[in-house]
């Protein structure tokens, strides 16, 4: 059954995921320059978008905003409407309180088109969802994301199948570590 399948190469995945993250960890980066700043105390399930031209990857973190795993591809259909749709549809099924999109910034910490088109695109996601959502600078993710899986012994079309969520999943790490970091967590 298909479903089983994608069940059970999730759950690979996740484990897979677990190992490598000690070795994937980028340093705290600082956030991009945040729409809609989500500051509720506690923890907080966090839904983190990779946006491509073709896929955008998303991870999700689990209800103790401590872990963010590879949550899903959304293959761009073509139309904008659709795939934020889609989006919304996954805010609703994971019950996400917040979105953390990534902003492709350049090297030296500026905004190029690229991440002015992302930002543009993250202000329309929001405007269909009923949760706030931020931008994070999610610089040298992807190229994380490829290498953490060519060393895990992925063949090339796997990797491709999985790349965008394992990278945004790195983005969303980040977000979480920064937020722990600065104590938006309440102490337990």
């Amino acid at each position: 059954a298909p479903g089983v399948a994608r069940k059970i190469g999730l759950a690979r995945l996740a484990l897979a995921w677990e190992s490598l993250w000690p070795r994937l960890a980028p340093p705290l980066a600082s956030p991009a320059d945040v729409d809609r700043p989500h500051r509720t105390a506690g923890p907080v399930r966090a839904l983190g978008l990779d946006l491509g031209s073709q896929r955008i990857g998303v991870a999700l973190s689990d209800s103790d905003a401590t872990l963010a795993l590879p949550y899903d591809v959304v293959v761009r259909t073509g139309d904008r409407d659709r795939d934020h749709r889609r989006i919304a549809d996954i805010v609703a099924e994971t019950g996400a309180e917040v979105v953390v999109v990534g902003l492709p910034l350049s090297l030296d910490g500026g905004e190029g088109p690229m991440a002015r088109r992302y930002r543009a695109e993250a202000r329309r996601i929001g405007a269909t969802l009923g949760v706030p959502v931020e931008t994070y600078d999610e610089r040298l993710t992807t190229v994380t994301a490829e290498r953490a899986l060519r060393e895990s012994g992925l063949s090339g079309r796997a990797r491709r199948r999985v790349v965008d969520q394992v990278a945004a999943s790195v983005m969303l790490q980040s977000w979480l570590d920064r937020r722990a970091a600065r104590g938006e967590e309440p102490p337990e």
